[in-house]
């Protein structure tokens, strides 16, 4: 046992931090990682954005990668020394109340909430998209692969992968650990094959479209604007979201004040890694041009993996990168349940929102209540937004990355604030617990200020407006503006939460360790 920094007293708070009953020591540090990479879904990013990143800043494409992992491994710091102090379930929720008192920490917890719900109606929907696609590939039926275009087809099916997730969550952590290993191994496994057959081919020089591998693409400064740059970081920040699932399964870690944080730090090197090989390996072999296979070819920005497929595995293997896709948002879809439902329950336990939601499922040590609750509330907004409008559906994942900013960036400052009296002590505690984490807030910020001002304008998104006002701004304003009425309505019911009785703010104290 040794002394160590912390932010709770030796008592651990007992009247503040609470444990919620799930399964302890179920998850250990590859658990974690595979989780926390899972949840962000490697190779599903990597097909919706190569094509658009390399659109606004062509060869810059894993510079701006970079420049996207950047501020997410400085937050990724200040999470690790939170949970440290406080292993809670509750993470960004419960670390900022605690910082900044109840009303910043619920608008925190509604802002991961309400991202991971638009999230998992975007995996679903990807999910069903590439499930009739496969079918098409294996079948070679045009007619399959086109019910996707099918509404009430699209619509249904999409529930049921939504039913099929929330079951696999319901189950508890056991039961989701063994799907995302298989899962999450096959996406690395055919990323890693295709890299090697990209980059031989590219090297052959038998493509017309290649180009060799030169280190100034990995210049940031070398992007033609600061626009396209910031355009193409925003776009960065959403494929490194979802990490922090590592974080939100802490009380059922084994080791749960360090094996978290190291597997977050574990899983951001993987999906870097990952990133920046693909991204040079398609580069190399397509180039950026706007033709063909060229990764800036707007007809398949959106898809990229699936124009590349055969070109660079070959038809019989080139299969296999259809079904990575599906494996990766299908996995993402069933661990993004995972914080979600997690937050929920945290928030219900310290009387944020109603006791309900608080329950654990007796035999699965899961919040059953709080997973299902996701689950319905995912499917009722996807088919609303899809039944409503396609593209309000499209305004409503390019607000996600408001969002992102939003609760990532508050709980970066949270750290250095519930640090401050520690910030003095060493240089480690001066930089981990203070400087990286304000640096990362602060980069956080400056996109979510530049997203908020370029929402306002029409033409971003869909190119919709209300009243002369971009969509994406309503709906991500709104979205926010959703959860101040919400908070409103909690305020009346658990006035002791909002005094600040239940859960309340604290100044660092020294803590025994294990």
């Amino acid at each position: 046992m040794s002394v160590a920094g912390s932010g709770v007293d030796q008592a651990g708070d007992a009247g503040d931090v609470r444990t919620k009953g799930l399964s302890g020591n179920s998850v250990g540090l590859l658990g974690s990682a595979v989780i926390g990479i899972s949840t962000v879904a490697p190779v599903y990013c990597l097909t919706s954005t190569l094509g658009p990143t390399v659109g606004q800043v062509g060869v810059q494409m894993p510079a701006v990668f970079l420049a996207g992992f950047l501020p997410m491994l400085l937050v990724a710091f200040a999470y690790r020394e939170l949970n440290k102090a406080i292993p809670d379930c509750g993470t960004s929720f419960t670390w900022t109340v605690r910082a900044f008192g109840p009303r910043v920490g619920w608008m925190c917890g509604w802002g991961l909430v309400i991202a991971t719900i638009i999230v998992l109606s975007n995996l679903a929907g990807v999910a069903t998209s590439f499930f009739y696609l496969l079918l098409g590939e294996l079948t070679g039926s045009e007619r399959l692969a086109a019910l996707d275009d099918n509404r009430p087809v699209q619509v249904l099916t999409c529930l049921v992968l939504i039913a099929v997730a929330t079951a696999i969550s319901y189950r508890g952590m056991t039961a989701t650990k063994g799907v995302q290993y298989a899962l999450v191994g096959l996406q690395l496994a055919v990323l890693a094959v295709f890299i090697a057959m990209a980059v031989s081919k590219a090297r052959s020089g038998d493509l017309p479209g290649s180009i060799d591998f030169s280190w100034s693409w990995m210049n940031p400064f070398a992007v033609q604007s600061f626009a396209a740059f910031t355009a193409g970081l925003s776009l960065s920040i959403f494929m490194f979201w979802g990490w922090d699932a590592c974080l939100t399964v802490n009380e059922e870690t084994e080791g749960s004040a360090k094996t978290p944080g190291r597997a977050a730090l574990v899983a951001m090197v993987v999906l870097v890694g990952s990133y920046l090989l693909t991204a040079v390996a398609a580069q190399m072999f397509s180039g950026v041009g706007d033709k063909g296979t060229g990764l800036g070819n707007p007809e398949t920005s959106d898809n990229v993996f699936a124009a590349l497929a055969d070109p660079v595995m070959g038809t019989a293997l080139g299969v296999l990168l259809f079904v990575a896709v599906l494996a990766s948002a299908a996995a993402s879809l069933q661990t993004t349940f995972i914080p979600v439902a997690r937050t929920v329950l945290a928030m219900s336990t310290y009387q944020a929102l109603p006791p309900s939601f608080a329950r654990i499922h007796p035999r699965f040590k899961s919040p059953g209540l709080a997973t299902v609750a996701a689950g319905v509330a995912t499917g009722v907004f996807y088919a609303v937004m899809s039944f409503l409008s396609q593209n309000v559906l499209i305004d409503t994942v390019y607000a996600l990355g408001l969002m992102i900013c939003f609760y990532y960036s508050i709980t970066a400052f949270a750290c250095a604030w519930f640090f401050r009296a520690e910030l003095r002590r060493s240089a480690r505690d001066a930089f981990f617990k203070g400087v990286f984490p304000v640096l990362g807030g602060l980069l956080l910020a400056a996109v979510f200020g530049k997203t908020l001002y370029d929402m306002w304008d029409p033409s971003y998104g869909s190119g919709s407006s209300v009243l002369g006002v971009g969509s994406v701004f309503v709906i991500g304003v709104g979205l926010l503006l959703v959860g101040v009425v919400i908070m409103l309505v909690m305020r009346r019911r658990s006035p002791a939460f909002f005094r600040g009785e239940v859960l309340t703010r604290s100044t660092p104290a020294l803590v025994v360790e294990d």
